[in-house]
This record gives C-alpha cells, structure tokens and sequence, in this order.
C-alpha cells in the first residue's frame, strides 16, 4: 500500500524552517501552541461525529475511536494548562483555521455517503491519517527546534508537554494505517478505494495546510491551483460540481483580505522600517526558505 507523506510548504519550507522561525518569536511561538490546543479539541468533535454516523458498527473500530478521543482531549487539555501557565491567550485562534479549511474542501457527499458506509469509513479513515501525519510532523519538528533554543525554563516546560503527546499521535498514524491497510486486503477493489482516499485526501490535506500560512500576494490564484489539484482526484463526472461550490471562497477569500490587513498592521506597529525591507518583499514576492530566519512578522 502507498505511503503518503506530508509536503513542504509551496514545495519549499519544511516543518524545521518553520517551527526555528517559530520558536524564536514568543508572541508567535505562543499562537502555534494555541493552534495546536484548538486543533487537538476540535478533533474531539469531529471524531464523536464519525462514531455517531457509524452507528456501532464495526465494533472494534468504536472502541478505538473512544480511545483516540480520549487521548485528544488529554492532549488539549495538557496544552491548555501549558498555555495558562505561561499567561497566554487561550481564545480562537487568528488567522484561517486548518480544520475549517480542511472541513469546506471535504466532498461531503463521498465522506458522509449513508448508503455506502464502508466508502464513508474509509473515507474518514483516511482523513484522520492524513492530519494525524501532518501533527507528527510539526510536533517532532517543534521539539527539535526547542532542543536547539536556548534552554529557558519556559522552552523546557513547552518541550515536554509535546514530548508527552508526540508518542500518541505517531501510535493514532500507526492505528489509522493498520485499519486502512486490513479494509484494503479485503480485495482488489477495496484497495483500489483505499489509494485514491489516500490521493484525494492527501490533497484536500495540504490545500487546507498551505491556505493558513500563505497570505502574499497572488495567494489566492495558488488556492484554486490546489483546489483543482483535489478535483483531480475524483472521477470527471463529480469534478465540476466541486469546483464550482468552492471556487468563489476560493477566489475571492474576504478572510483572506482581513488577514493580510491585520498582518499589515502588526507589522508596521512593530517596527516601520522592518516593514517596508522584509514585509513588503515577502508579501510581494512570497515567502522563501532564505527568508524565514530573518522575517519577523506574523499574523
């Protein structure tokens, strides 16, 4: 079965470039944990939904989705108590939300289908596996970037509260690729329908990725490139319908515009002529691998 792996952003900054820039900056090292927490306590609710469609069937799965939703809420919580200690804000977090991007590109037909359960089921499978990589992915990065900062009691602190989830979410990636890998042994059918949820959503995974981090210019027109990036990934009857329900968010994003003007904002309150040398650059020209240890804005 195929292995699927996280992509970089914009193919070019990996989870270490960005997590050192991160760690660096309190303000913005303090919004990733409380993203982090939000993502972990919406999960909850997302999950609870996928066993409530299942309608105790198949059993086991039950019981180990009831497992996962324990984990995350200990995972929230954890982060929660992290962040209250540390004084910072334990609110909606700014900016375009990961899990609501990812939840509006979601073909909801296929991921709820009621008279095709088993599609439904891996369809969520595969969803789940396709985030809990991506949480990997930061939460070792995030730890690597805090072992090379300097050794404050607070970065301390930080590394060991992810140190005690990164061990649960690499066992949830391991439990999704188990279930997909025994409903694909089923037949050659069945594995066939377990790669393309693989493809389609690994691809509605980092469209929703790559929608809240990329602000600069032109970000919009890279949206629809993603978009049609996961249409490709259904059957040509169904890609038309999908485009056209999600490609005037897309497009015009006002989420976006008020983004950018607060990003505008901040940066210029910070320091006006860092502004002008490195915001201006990067909104106009994106941002770049070479950039991101220099670059001190954030939305």
């Amino acid at each position: 079965m195929t292995v699927t792996y996280p992509r970089k952003f914009q193919g070019n900054l990996g989870a270490r470039d960005i997590l050192k820039r991160v760690v660096s900056d309190r303000e913005l090292h303090l919004i990733t944990l409380n993203r982090y927490r939000y993502n972990e306590q919406r999960s909850c609710k997302d999950l609870t939904e996928v066993i409530e469609k299942l309608n105790g069937q198949p059993r086991e799965l039950i019981k180990d989705l009831s497992h996962h939703i324990a984990d995350e809420a200990r995972h929230a919580m954890w982060l929660t108590d992290l962040l209250i200690d540390l004084g910072a804000n334990v609110g909606n977090p700014p900016g375009v939300s990961y899990i609501d991007e990812f939840e509006r590109l979601l073909d909801k037909d296929s991921y709820e289908a009621s008279d095709k359960l088993e599609d439904g089921l891996i369809a969520a499978l595969a969803a789940i596996n396709v985030t809990e990589k991506r949480g990997c992915e930061y939460f070792s990065a995030h730890i690597y970037a805090l072992k090379q900062a300097p050794q404050t009691e607070e970065n301390i602190k930080i590394r060991e509260t992810i140190e005690k989830i990164l061990p649960e979410e690499a066992g949830h990636v391991r439990w999704g690729n188990r279930w997909l890998g025994k409903i694909a042994d089923k037949s050659p059918e069945h594995r066939q329908k377990v790669e393309q949820a693989k493809r389609k959503y690994a691809a509605i995974e980092q469209a929703a990725y790559e929608s809240g981090m990329d602000i600069t210019l032109g970000a919009e027109l890279r949206g629809v490139t993603r978009l049609v990036e996961v249409a490709n990934t259904m059957p040509l009857w169904e890609r038309p319908q999908y485009l056209m329900e999600r490609l005037p968010q897309t497009l015009f994003a006002p989420e976006l515009q008020f983004i950018r003007i607060q990003a505008a904002q901040k940066a210029w309150q910070r320091n006006p002529q860092e502004f002008m040398e490195k915001f201006v650059p990067m909104f106009i020209n994106g941002i770049k691998k070479s950039e991101i240890e220099t670059e001190k804005t954030s939305v």
